[in-house]
């Protein structure tokens, strides 16, 4: 008998007994936790999953079958150029208005199609950090100074943060690299413009779909793309039909199949945009399902990303639940003014427990602005709340448990504190600056 993975399954038993049997279920603060991990988890279900990860989960996809490994090798494999390959990663995020988990199967996918360590820890961390309209919105509400070093901040840090995993796993790299170097030059099987177009079309109806509303203004360029997202995405849903016919190969049928489908529903529903959306979503994949050659795969590594994915994600958003609390409950086992005297000045403690925070937070896109204005309003010092911009929407909890199926637990180690030891040190010097 192996008795050392038999102590181990005693060990998780024996846990399970003492925290069930020292579980202090008079505690209100304990309940309020226990209900504010699933309405975070509710909340997540309803405001994310379906707008959010849905669409990355498919655009994954599309890396994964339509976009050849010579070419993800060829703009970030270990071998490029690496001036090259880790500008076009630093800056992916500017285009892609995701959150920490959203990112997730787009890296995942890059990472299995064979780019280099560096540069996709570099698209991890631009991915959900530095998107445009982000970096207005904390500038417009939080001030103009903060704005600015959060855009100086997220870029160097993917970057550098890359660089770094990339010296240290340089042994591991230069093995991949050389493997590389032995594959065959496949050329794509469709033009690129064709696949970049299918791609597009894809990132952007993920882009206005999630358009926040404005928190200071309802006139102006910004308030109009939100008051009309939805006919934007309709637009959209149109190219993404076309799409699938020319591009795809999905047959006329089963488009205006589904076509009539989501009208139907936009007439039958009307006023619930999320309705024609999930209908649109049921229509593509019953579509790819009877499609055979590269629009089953798709589907195929669609759904292996949501088998991968999905059930970390839930374990992730149950523990930040309960340990922060949710949107609108009364909060976690951690209090809020606890959180509030421990963030305020300008020490290191006071930058390093933002950052740790924000690394467990889970922070839907564009979140972290309104929660940021709440604890600066209650304190906050403008160092710590640097460090949590920095910190926070780049990671959480279920963030890190994807991150580390896909690199493993050292490498996520090595990630995860590197981001947090930056954002600690950046607050600091910001803070002192300010």
């Amino acid at each position: 008998m192996d008795w050392k993975s038999e102590y181990k399954n005693f060990l998780l038993i024996l846990g399970f007994f003492l925290f069930a049997y020292f579980m202090p279920v008079d505690s209100e603060l304990f309940r309020n936790s226990i209900i504010d991990a699933f309405a975070l988890a509710k909340w997540y279900a309803q405001e994310h999953v379906l707008l959010c990860l849905v669409p990355a989960f498919f655009i994954a996809g599309v890396i994964a079958v339509f976009i050849s490994q010579t070419a993800v090798i060829k703009y970030l494999g270990a071998k490029t150029n690496k001036i090259k390959a880790y500008l076009i990663a630093s800056v992916s995020g500017t285009i892609l208005a995701v959150c920490s988990c959203t990112v997730l199967p787009l890296f995942s996918s890059i990472h299995k199609k064979g780019a280099g360590l560096g540069p996709a820890i570099a698209f991890l961390y631009s991915g959900p950090a530095i998107n445009i309209l982000a970096i207005i919105l904390t500038a417009r509400i939080l001030g103009f100074e903060l704005g600015v070093a959060r855009v100086i901040g997220a870029v160097s840090f993917s970057l550098l943060i890359g660089l770094i995993m990339a010296f240290i796993y340089r042994d591991e790299e230069k093995e991949k690299a050389d493997a590389q170097l032995l594959l065959p030059e496949i050329d794509d099987q469709k033009p690129f413009w064709m696949t970049a177009t299918h791609f597009f079309i894809l990132v952007a109806i993920l882009v206005f779909v999630n358009w926040g509303k404005p928190a200071s203004s309802t006139e102006g360029f910004w308030y109009f793309i939100y008051a009309n997202k939805w006919y934007f995405t309709s637009v959209l849903g149109v190219a993404f039909s076309i799409s699938l016919i020319y591009i795809v190969g999905v047959k006329l049928i089963y488009v205006i199949a589904g076509l009539v489908a989501v009208v139907l529903s936009a007439i039958i529903f009307s006023g619930n945009t999320l309705i024609p959306f999930i209908v649109a979503v049921i229509a593509t994949t019953i579509a790819l399902t009877y499609t055979e050659g590269e629009a089953n795969q798709w589907l195929g590594e669609t759904w292996g990303f949501t088998k991968q994915i999905i059930p970390l994600l839930g374990a992730g958003v149950l523990v930040a639940g309960f340990l922060f609390g949710s949107p609108d409950g009364k909060g976690g086992i951690i209090p809020d003014n606890l959180v509030f005297k421990l963030v305020g000045g300008n020490s290191i403690f006071s930058n390093l427990f933002a950052s740790i925070v924000g690394a467990f937070m889970y922070f839907a896109t564009l979140t972290e602005i309104p929660i940021l204005q709440g604890l600066i309003n209650n304190g906050m010092g403008k160092g710590p709340a640097l460090a949590l911009l920095l910190a926070g929407p780049a990671l959480s909890l279920p963030n890190m448990l994807v991150i580390r199926s896909v690199i493993g637990t050292q490498k996520t180690f090595v990630y995860v504190s590197l981001v947090v030891i930056m954002a600690t040190i950046s607050g600091l010097i910001y803070g002192e600056l300010f």
